[in-house]
């Protein structure tokens, strides 16, 4: 039933491919998104689902709503009072703006355990400042009428270092550095479990660090930007991408070396083209290996 249920959501959402057939492990994208205010497409998150657990990568705008459609389609690992484990790539907004909403959106909903969260130096004092500008509202549903718990709302953060962060039984994750313009620290995530190896990049310019993380993973996440439509940004642009983010022609070649059994895009910058448009950059770069365009709520 389960698998008959996540086929035919495949076969039904845009840019979806069928895996319950072959794998426990799903990739559910809840919001493959930039800075950039794409209606279509919420803000920065992933989330792994294994055995009715839900794993989240990064926290962009709208996780949670992103994160109860598909719960309301079957997968109910991303309920939002399920939403307990939450790794971040780095710390810029569009990352992390749907965090506060993880916390208290997931806690208000029935959350009783505290939030396990993993990110970069920074990330305590991100959730101490908000904990403290959302101090009131906590006050009020804990000893207002409302029905509230006294757990839920809390955070166990862990600042990690390159290396496996990670191990409970159901998925290993390990985080490596990545180079994305001017952080200090970022960092790509590799989930394995025992039926499949997943690789999230974050956001990044072209590295040696995923082709080495990856090394013929199953399936490779991997942001990108149109190294065609890259010329006709302005220049002072131009600059800041080029050291933050990976071209259509960066990413050919680094998949290429990667060996990754399936690409997958995310974090797409168009910039005027389409998916299409960018898969048709990456083969005439000479990626020549399977490439999929991600939607959001797509299933892969």
């Amino acid at each position: 039933m389960r698998g008959s249920l996540v086929l035919a959501l495949a076969l039904t959402l845009p840019g979806c491919v069928a895996r319950a057939q072959v794998s426990a492990t799903q990739v559910v994208m809840l919001g493959t998104g930039t800075p950039n205010a794409d209606p279509d497409r919420s803000g920065p998150a992933v989330s792994v689902v294994r055995d009715g657990r839900s794993y989240l990568v990064d926290a962009g705008p709208g996780i949670v709503r992103r994160a109860a459609a598909a719960a309301r389609l079957g997968f109910t690992a991303l309920e939002p009072k399920n939403l307990k484990v939450l790794f971040l790539t780095h710390l810029h907004s569009d990352h992390t703006i749907g965090l506060p909403d993880v916390i208290l959106s997931s806690w208000v909903l029935e959350r009783t355990t505290p939030l396990e969260l993993y990110g970069p130096p920074g990330t305590k004092a991100m959730v101490d400042h908000l904990l403290a500008a959302y101090s009131a509202d906590i006050r009020n549903r804990l000893d207002g009428l409302e029905p509230a718990n006294e757990t839920g709302y809390l955070v166990n953060v862990h600042e990690i270092a390159p290396g496996m962060v990670f191990d409970d039984g159901n998925v290993k994750v390990t985080a490596f550095a990545v180079p994305h313009g001017d952080w200090e620290v970022a960092f790509g995530y590799r989930f394995d479990s025992a039926d499949r190896s997943i690789v999230i990049s974050g956001d990044t310019r072209a590295s040696d660090a995923v082709v080495t993380a990856c090394n013929g993973c199953d399936l490779l996440l991997h942001e990108v930007y149109s190294a065609e439509r890259f010329k006709t940004r302005p220049p002072e642009w131009q600059r800041y991408h080029a050291r933050a983010h990976t071209s259509t022609e960066e990413l050919a070649a680094l998949a290429t070396r990667a060996r990754a059994g399936q690409l997958l895009l995310y974090h797409q910058l168009y910039w005027g083209t389409d998916d299409a448009g960018l898969i048709a950059e990456l083969a005439r770069a000479g990626y020549a290996r399977a490439v999929v365009a991600a939607r959001d709520l797509g299933i892969y």
